[in-house]
């Protein structure tokens, strides 16, 4: 056997271990889903036209997420930050308006926490923390410069000296000490509070999360308004209007969402970290229910306090959801068993 056959062999069992923390350091970097899975195929790519010169200097671990660094950064030189809708600095809007689609943004996507190693399917292999995944997070990051939000990811979440930092961006500890200073202040609005990440869920959430798909299910507008917060906001990209406060998000739905009482349905989720739901519609009885939109739920307390209703229907796809739920069959007098 060659040494190039023994390359082969070994550089896959050794590096694939890392690949979903891999892309959830690139997923964090672009925001895409999509882009973050491309960039970890460059990854590997690069390691593996590299690994003949790989001495073992650093971990194996550490060896990739610097590649995977530079791979990011180089594809951010071309790319535009993606934003969510709140992010663009535009004031929120009132249930009345026409809503603008645009989808010429390249807005921020979700991820599934199975994807990143977030799901705790495992908790002696969790190579992704909730926190580090949440939708505010990874929102805020796409505000930074790509340097700052790199030294920021290595520094804070990956939780590399700032020595290690300043060789791989070819710099000194003391600009690295303070590109993370300013970073960190930017972020610091927006970082998610130790209660919005506490787990396990309370029993008074679990039991909001019962009502959230109640009252979506049977379009119950008095009981969406009751979910939310005084202050909670409600945004869907790819429309640029966002709205604040319950009575204009119930009106929000009652205005726009084209399904009538009993023509949603609701199948639970996890992406970013947070609780989720998968809604589906279906135009009329008897029809199956089909994709519509994946919300992303904040908790605050017992409350709601923020939704992110994102119509991307390829991520039902990309995200192994079902593509659509068969009507239900009836159950005595127009009963409606759930699927």
């Amino acid at each position: 056997m060659t040494q190039q056959d023994e390359i082969r062999e070994e550089f896959p069992r050794l590096a694939d271990p890392f690949r979903r923390e891999l892309l959830a350091h690139c997923y964090r970097m672009l925001g895409s889903v999509h882009d973050a899975e491309d960039l970890v195929q460059e990854t590997y790519l690069r390691a593996w036209r590299g690994y003949d010169a790989f001495e073992g200097r650093s971990s194996m671990r550490t060896w990739l997420h610097r590649i995977a660094t530079n791979t990011c950064l180089d594809a951010l030189e071309s790319r535009k930050k993606r934003p969510l809708p709140t992010g663009l600095g535009t004031p929120d809007a009132q249930p009345a308006d026409e809503l603008t689609e645009q989808r010429e943004v390249p807005w921020l996507e979700p991820v599934p926490d199975a994807m990143v190693g977030a799901d705790g399917a495992d908790p002696a292999a969790i190579v992704t923390s909730r926190e580090s995944i949440r939708l505010a997070f990874v929102a805020a990051l796409q505000h930074l410069p790509p340097r700052q939000r790199a030294v920021l990811l290595l520094r804070d979440v990956l939780r590399w000296r700032a020595a290690e930092v300043a060789e791989l961006m070819g710099t000194t500890v003391a600009s690295v000490n303070s590109a993370l200073q300013r970073a960190r202040v930017q972020l610091k609005s927006v970082t998610p509070s130790e209660e919005t990440v506490d787990e396990p869920t309370t029993p008074a959430q679990r039991e909001l999360l019962d009502r959230y798909v109640t009252a979506f299910e049977k379009k119950d507008i008095d009981a969406i308004v009751g979910l939310f917060t005084q202050d909670a906001v409600w945004e869907m990209p790819p429309f640029l209007s966002w709205f604040r406060g319950p009575v204009h998000i119930g009106e929000l739905i009652r205005r726009n969402c084209p399904a009538g009482p009993g023509d949603m349905r609701l199948i639970a989720t996890e992406l970013n970290g947070q609780h989720a739901f998968a809604m589906y519609l279906r135009e009329s009885a008897g029809q199956p229910f089909r994709p519509w939109n994946l919300h992303v739920l904040t908790l605050e307390g017992a409350e709601v306090a923020h939704v992110v209703a994102f119509f991307d229907l390829a991520l039902f796809e990309k995200f192994g959801l079902p593509e659509l739920i068969e009507e239900v069959s009836v159950q005595g007098a127009g009963e409606e068993e759930r699927p």
